[in-house]
């Protein structure tokens, strides 16, 4: 591996409690690219703009995947990585998806290290402070047919960053718009997946709300996703989130909840969730908590839902399933307690 090191730090004009969510970047990033039906020597370069052609292919076809993980400082300084294997799987995946070369693991795991080993002084020790690491590939072949690159880019790049959310967080139950499709690539991390959203969000932010919990596309009957993170259900004492399909991402921090709640001895069941069922359950007071959980937010309790015009407000509560398993995942991350899934990965 190539590394440049970037000729000076940016770190000492940035204030590290005033941070936007993924808008300052560190000094280095990880680049390697894919060429004659290889990927070639990657590079460790100073953080900087990309030269690209006009007719890039992903300008024009949308071929490009992504991931979100974090990286976390303890008090010793000790730098860790939660599950870090999961996200090289789902790139991966997602990848093959939209007929992308699979990155070589080597290379993603070196590249991984080296670039955090670098940049390790932009982390910031404490809870709530973590480095957001942004793994992605796209096409970069130069011409507008209408068919798969030959060429592709694989970056990482990093931001460190605060609390992806704060304060309320209230959604809307989408019964017009959709997500994603059965057969489509709603299980992949595909960067369209996401602009596809902004538009119907933007509704739902000037009713009120801060995001939207999709519905299946057929029915529309059926709870999916909520915005860009996995969503749990508490009913009377069972935890309840729909089983992933090609149409939800299977969520790391949705498949971790799920292992520390049964280890917990909590209820859980993952089963498909009616729409009907939850206000139902509203209206019988047993819908106790609904949060929504991903790498950025770890786990975002949900004050209340919209649904055909009317607000359905849920009561704050001690002793929240979320909150425990909130602090369990923190805990974990963070080094602050024993980790028996072997989750943590430890930055050499």
């Amino acid at each position: 591996m190539k590394i440049i090191k970037a000729a000076q730090s940016k770190r000492e004009g940035v204030d590290f409690n005033q941070l936007p969510f993924g808008t300052t970047f560190t000094d280095h990033m990880f680049v390697c690219d894919f060429v004659d039906g290889a990927w070639q020597t990657p590079e460790i370069v100073p953080y900087g703009p990309l030269s690209m052609d006009p007719s890039s292919s992903v300008l024009h076809y949308g071929q490009a995947v992504f991931e979100g993980m974090k990286a976390y400082k303890d008090e010793q300084g000790q730098v860790w990585l939660f599950r870090p294997d999961e996200n090289f799987r789902r790139i991966n995946k997602s990848s093959v998806r939209l007929h992308i070369p699979e990155f070589p693991e080597a290379y993603f795991f070196d590249g991984l290290n080296a670039l955090l080993k670098l940049d390790a002084e932009w982390i910031q020790k404490g809870v709530g402070n973590s480095l957001y690491v942004r793994p992605f590939v796209f096409a970069s072949t130069a011409g507008v047919q209408a068919s798969p690159g030959g060429r592709y880019k694989f970056i990482i790049i990093c931001a460190p960053v605060k609390s992806y959310y704060s304060g309320e967080v209230r959604v809307k139950i989408e019964d017009r718009y959709s997500r994603a499709a059965p057969g489509g690539v709603g299980y992949a991390k595909a960067a369209g997946n996401y602009g596809a959203q902004f538009y119907p969000t933007s509704l739902a932010q000037k009713e009120g709300f801060q995001q939207i919990i999709w519905t299946d596309a057929s029915s529309h009957q059926y709870l999916e996703e909520a915005g860009t993170m996995n969503v749990f259900f508490i009913i009377n004492d069972t935890l309840i989130t729909a089983p992933v399909n090609d149409s939800i991402l299977d969520g790391v921090t949705r498949k971790s909840i799920i292992e520390v709640a049964k280890s917990k001895g909590m209820s859980v069941e993952i089963r498909p969730v009616e729409v009907a069922e939850i206000i139902k359950a509203h209206q019988a007071g047993t819908l106790k908590e609904i949060f929504g959980c991903g790498t950025a937010v770890v786990v975002s309790p949900i004050s209340g839902f919209g649904y055909q015009g009317k607000n359905y407000p849920l009561e704050t509560i001690e002793n929240a399933y979320a909150t425990t398993l909130k602090e369990t995942l923190l805990g974990i991350q963070y080094n602050t307690q024993d980790d028996p899934y072997g989750w943590r990965y430890a930055v050499r």
